[in-house]
């Protein structure tokens, strides 16, 4: 399946005393790169995360921000012991008889050891929360890079077939551009109007027949468009190894080029390379 490296993700979801959200943004690059960055309170979580990505995506520069935000009222409400302060009350009523100056203002009730608590988060269940919510965006994530891919595939597809199409075109002129070829040489050589030797004459033939042969170059071209449609159906990554096969697309083009011996030829080698260029630029998308 192919997948592009350009791709967004969010989601965001309830958690214990407060909301989680994450955002990943991906782009380009040659390797997997994870730009991380994390609340203190799942701060131990980051050796899970970046495992768990890595399961996921191959390739490309990956930016997740993690996020936690506590609730309002948990974030700045009192906790009171209600039960502790009931059993204060009683012991101070139970003392009034003996200490009628007995006195306890609001404040120095507060102030009593284990009267107030602070909030206690149950960090097990937030990280637990919060690896759910990755696997979420890691989902989305290569579901659009997968939706960009098949996109790409169709566009590269496109590119082989007219490819394809210039190589058979190319093919089937030869016959008549080594015909023409022939017939020239032949006729500069009768303007010297000096005898020659029949068998050097076809030996410097079929040295400049060669010079221009371009069928080798034309069946490795041919070979490189059946790989290209193999790799496109592997279902792995599969962008560094079309990268290369772009590299040897090129390099049968501009051989096809300088071997050129009519215009024909001469145009569809442009043409070629106009096309693996395009091919070029989205396998450089490509996971």
């Amino acid at each position: 399946m192919l997948r592009s490296m350009t791709a967004f993700a969010s989601a965001e979801s309830d958690a214990a005393h407060g909301t989680l959200s994450i955002e990943m943004r991906s782009v380009n690059h040659r390797y997997l790169e994870l730009g991380l960055r994390l609340p203190d309170e799942l701060r131990a979580l980051e050796s899970q995360v970046r495992e768990r990505v890595a399961a996921r995506l191959a390739r490309g520069k990956v930016d997740l921000g993690l996020r936690y935000r506590p609730t309002h009222a948990n974030a700045e409400a009192i906790a009171v012991d209600e039960g502790y302060v009931a059993r204060l009350a009683d012991t101070a009523q139970a003392l009034a008889a003996k200490f009628p100056q007995l006195n306890v203002d609001f404040v120095s009730l507060l102030n009593w050891p284990g009267v107030l608590r602070d909030h206690e988060l149950d960090q097990d269940a937030l990280g637990a929360a919060a690896l759910k919510l990755l696997d979420r965006a890691l989902e989305d994530m290569v579901a659009t890079r997968e939706r960009e891919g098949a996109r790409l595939g169709g566009f590269l597809r496109e590119r082989l077939d007219t490819i394809e199409g210039l190589v058979a075109e190319v093919r089937g002129h030869l016959p008549e551009v080594r015909a023409a070829l022939r017939a020239r040489f032949e006729a500069r050589l009768a303007e010297l109007k000096q005898p020659l030797d029949p068998g050097r004459l076809e030996q410097e033939v079929v040295m400049q027949l060669q010079r221009i042969d371009v069928d080798e170059e034309l069946d490795r071209l041919a070979a490189h468009i059946a790989e290209a449609r193999r790799v496109l159906l592997l279902r792995e990554a599969v962008g560094r190894r079309l990268d290369f096969l772009m590299q040897e697309f090129n390099r049968e083009a501009n051989t096809l080029g300088s071997k050129a011996a009519d215009p024909r030829t001469t145009k569809a080698a442009v043409e070629l390379k106009v096309l693996i260029e395009q091919m070029r630029e989205q396998v450089q998308n490509l996971e």
